[in-house]
């Protein structure tokens, strides 16, 4: 029998029985970790409060073996708050759609129970607690987690250079299969013609240039997004569940 502690962000929750749920966390040092919450469901469960979507907690897990992912679901015996980001998303349509789309993201990038995941931890800590300040339109801040997630996962996405020969760009064709950006000669069936403003966008949310980012028109907004949800998606190999319901600029 071993104790464990990390950080984590609450990622989803299911039930279990009639007072038990399963939670879903990406923590610090350990990846993506379900655990059992005993009685969290009851009425007076101070506990379960803490463990909800969103939630950024200390947590305390209690795994039989040396290891806490092992044959059984480890025990969540105890949890402290860091940061309840739900609080200032759960209540505006469009941060909780861009929020729940990145939870999934997170999940989805982390396949592995049990790996640890430090840069797909911090860029979800970090993304969570921009939307929830509402420091930026959630869909800015969605479409930047998403490309930086990809990125940190290897997928980084081209928007100026040639991603296929190197030739410095701007070059005016755009595959997702191929990377992103490519040249005349390097084009591929299926590329697109991006405008250059959408591209420019893009570029300014994969590096954190937000001035230049906030200030772009809705309709490069727009075409952005979809580049990034087709970008996404390949990578993934199946769409985001979530996806559909995010608002659109």
């Amino acid at each position: 029998m071993s104790l464990f502690r990390d950080d984590g962000v609450v990622l989803r929750t299911q039930k279990l029985g009639e007072a038990d749920r399963i939670i879903t966390l990406l923590t610090r040092n350990h990846g993506r970790v379900r655990a059992v919450a005993r009685g969290v469901r009851r009425t007076k469960s101070k506990f379960g409060a803490r463990l909800e979507p969103f939630s950024h907690v200390d947590v305390q897990f209690f795994a039989r073996g040396s290891e806490l992912i092992g044959r059984g679901l480890p025990l969540c015996t105890q949890s402290e708050t860091i940061a309840a980001y739900g609080g200032g998303i759960v209540t505006d349509y469009a941060r909780y759609t861009a929020g729940t789309a990145m939870l999934e993201t997170a999940e989805r990038f982390t396949d592995h129970e049990g790996e640890p995941a430090v840069q797909q931890y911090l860029l979800l800590v970090g993304g969570l607690r921009t939307l929830s300040r509402g420091e930026h339109t959630p869909g800015l801040v969605l479409d930047a987690f998403l490309l930086r997630s990809l990125a940190v996962n290897g997928y980084a996405p081209s928007f100026g250079d040639c991603a296929k020969c190197g030739m410095p760009g701007p070059n005016r064709f755009f595959s997702v299969g191929a990377g992103g950006s490519v040249c005349v000669d390097c084009r591929v069936p299926g590329s697109v013609v991006p405008s250059p403003q959408a591209l420019d966008l893009l570029g300014a949310l994969l590096t954190g240039d937000w001035e230049a980012a906030d200030t772009c028109e809705a309709r490069f907004v727009r075409e952005g997004n979809g580049l990034v949800s087709a970008y996404l998606h390949w990578h993934l190999e199946r769409g985001l569940r979530s996806l559909r319901y995010v608002e659109k600029s």
